[in-house]
């Protein structure tokens, strides 16, 4: 039995100024980029389909034609990501040049391993050739055989930038590295998630602070296409055999890429073939294959038939079929073409289906960018296509089972990803210091009374899809980092913080939490590893903004939600108008009053809706046994805000405060002045 979690609904106003090009045939993204085709450095962070390829081409093109680079060299992930950089006739839309690549240095499309292909690229860098594309392995392999020196002068386009990481293991992020160190290339990096290699950094810091970077969020993104006008995350829980309940979330009228799970997961059945063989069997009768395109034919009870494509079986000859069917460039536009893709392992980054309405996936993705990259595949815009979802399925814990703790942390990862989608599709936060001196953004929209100078205000500029939010007793970032990071990177910093373990255990499931030792002493720890380069107010800055842009995010879901509609009559306004309604709603919107909300209240509420009662009591137990006392480190972390208390207050928290976050300040300082006290003693 499958139960259906509130998803969340973002609806968008559909105005079509995503997809409008330019006199030089640019888009939004690409006009953005192109301003900043004279930077050396460029991190290009956009979501899937925004046309960051085509935004690469031109300006690649202005690199060799005006600035003197030598060549430009394209580096993809995996073979089939290059055929998105094929020749373009960029003049025909307006633009000075066209875009060609010789056939000899796609090398995507070239035959053999990548020996011969590294050699490839040593016959291209001695010729007068302009453009090469080849995969991240070639780079890297022909970097290792020639060195760094070779590259001097030309541009390094690196695609899903996201694959790279700072880790020394990761031989690309090395060899970037060493690349910057030298300065004697131009690197253009593009990346449609918005968590740079999940847990490990990219670029070292010094080396990231050299990039420019231009950001083109998914609410412009989706505010902006022509005919995709709503999208919907959420999460279900089954129980039993995943294939037994699927029809409950797959629905056979909409287009569907289902990824079922890996076979090493919790939720598979060790027979993907089987698993694939029940889904079809659910959908309707076999009818038998397609011989042109190698589609399994599934007539459903109502008479229509199902065009299947099956990317999980292995004989080689089939597969190989129908992937191909499925890239057919003549059937691009063809909604007919195929109605359910069932994969395992692809199907994912790269792959352009504009169809497709429901990206299904069975299973807990550990990683977020493959959870950005999945969801990509369903928010292409395309004609009569207003609504798209994700929907994540996942086995509900039982307390029976051996695996309950892995199950619990499935559990745990999925609502920590659900957050972070949350806050990827909102728009962007711009917070700044409520003084005497503030007043109205042009261009902003404060509501019905227009400004008051008398209240903490919340603008909105829909053409930017910029918030403009007043929070009195905010901490301003000072360094140009810090600037960079609240303006760039806050949902990296709020990734970091949901995905650790014990905070998002301790905010769903610990009835004693005091919030702020999450808000302020969890979130404050993370920014200090994250950002240990930054002096103390500028980490103070910047957890502040984290905390604000994930609190209020939740707030006008939470305000959304409970309207009873489910998020969806509300237009395309639903969390502008939560968040400015809890900014009404309160009487002083300041840092405190943010700081003493439980970033994970309305999850857990959600939570509650939906798994069964005993699930939720036997998860709760399983955390609750292992749940640890004051550690010295979180004591230190304490005191350091009871000093803080004091210096405002003038007295030091005291541990009989009705204030249950005072009493916590309190009891940290108690907690070491025992600790120094049997030291004492010995």
């Amino acid at each position: 039995m499958t139960k259906g979690v509130p998803s969340v609904s973002v609806k968008y106003a559909a105005n079509g100024s995503s997809t409008k090009s330019n006199e030089l045939g640019m888009r939004a993204m690409q006009e953005r980029a192109y301003e900043k085709r004279g930077e050396q450095y460029l991190l290009i962070k956009s979501p899937p389909a925004s046309g960051k390829s085509r935004a690469l081409m031109f300006i690649a093109l202005d690199k060799l034609h005006n600035q003197g680079l030598r060549q430009a060299i394209v580096v993809v992930p995996e073979k089939s990501i290059g055929s998105s950089f094929n020749d373009e006739p960029l003049s025909k839309h307006g633009f000075w040049a066209d875009w060609t690549v010789q056939p000899q240095w796609n090398l995507c499309n070239a035959p053999g391993g990548d020996d011969g292909k590294v050699g490839a690229v040593g016959k291209f860098l001695a010729s007068d050739d302009k453009v090469l594309v080849c995969t991240h392995a070639t780079f890297r392999f022909a970097v290792d055989k020639f060195g760094i020196e070779v590259f001097d002068d030309r541009l390094i386009a690196v695609d899903e930038f996201h694959h790279v990481s700072a880790n020394p293991d990761n031989k690309l992020g090395t060899h970037l590295g060493a690349l910057v160190a030298r300065d004697k290339v131009h690197l253009v990096a593009m990346t449609g998630s918005y968590f740079r290699g999940d847990a490990e950094a990219v670029l070292s810091p010094e080396d990231e602070a050299r990039f420019d970077t231009v950001t083109y969020t998914y609410y412009e993104q989706l505010n902006g296409y022509k005919y995709l006008k709503s999208l919907d995350i959420g999460y279900f829980f089954y129980s039993g055999s995943y294939a037994d309940d699927i029809l409950k979330v797959l629905d056979p009228t909409e287009k569907t890429i289902l990824h079922i799970p890996n076979v090493n997961s919790r939720e598979s059945t060790k027979d993907k073939h089987r698993e694939v063989e029940h889904i079809i069997d659910a959908l309707g009768d076999w009818q038998g294959t397609d011989p042109a395109t190698g589609f399994q034919l599934v007539k459903t009870p109502v008479g229509r038939v199902l065009r299947i494509a099956d990317l999980v079986d292995d004989e080689p000859a089939k597969r190989d079929k129908v992937s191909a069917a499925l890239k057919d460039p003549a059937q691009k536009n063809n909604r007919d073409h195929v109605d359910i893709i069932i994969a395992l392992g692809m199907a994912k980054e790269g792959f352009d289906w504009i169809w497709c309405e429901h990206a299904l996936t069975v299973g807990y993705r550990a990683s977020l960018t493959e959870i950005v990259q999945i969801i990509g595949r369903a928010t292409r815009d395309a004609e009569g296509k207003t609504r798209a979802r994700f929907t994540n399925l996942i086995a509900e814990p039982d307390a029976a089972a051996e695996a309950v703790t892995e199950a619990v942390n499935d559990t745990l990862k999925a609502i920590a990803a659900s957050l972070l989608m949350e806050q990827v599709l909102a728009p962007r936060f711009n917070f700044t210091p409520k003084t005497a001196k503030s007043g109205p953004l042009e261009g902003f929209d404060y509501g019905e009374g227009g400004y008051d100078p008398n209240k903490e205000n919340v603008g909105f500029n829909e053409a930017s899809g910029q918030f403009q939010i007043e929070i009195k007793g905010l901490v301003e970032p000072k360094s140009k980092e810090a600037k960079r990071i609240c303006q760039e990177d806050l949902n990296e910093v709020i990734t970091a913080f949901v995905q650790d373990k014990t905070t998002i255990e301790r905010g769903l499931f610990d009835e004693e939490l005091v919030p702020e030792e999450l808000t302020q002493v969890r979130m404050g720890k993370i920014v200090g590893a994250k950002f240990p380069e930054l002096n103390a107010e500028d980490q103070e800055a910047v957890r502040q903004h984290a905390v604000a842009a994930l609190n209020l995010t939740q707030k006008a879901k939470e305000i959304a939600l409970s309207s009873g509609d489910d998020m969806q009559t509300t237009g395309n306004t639903a969390l502008i108008d939560g968040v400015r309604k809890f900014a009404m709603d309160v009487r002083e919107l300041d840092i405190d009053l943010i700081d003493r909300i439980n970033p994970f209240g309305e999850a857990y509420s959600i939570l509650a809706k939906t798994m069964s009662e005993e699930s939720l009591r036997q998860v709760q137990a399983v955390i609750s046994a292992k749940k640890v006392q004051l550690s010295p480190d979180e004591a230190r972390d304490l005191a350091k805000r009871a000093v803080k208390f004091k210096q405002e207050r003038g007295r030091l928290p005291s541990i009989t405060s009705p204030d249950p976050w005072e009493k916590k300040m309190a009891e940290g300082v108690a907690y070491l002045a025992r600790m120094k006290q049997e030291a004492a003693n010995g």
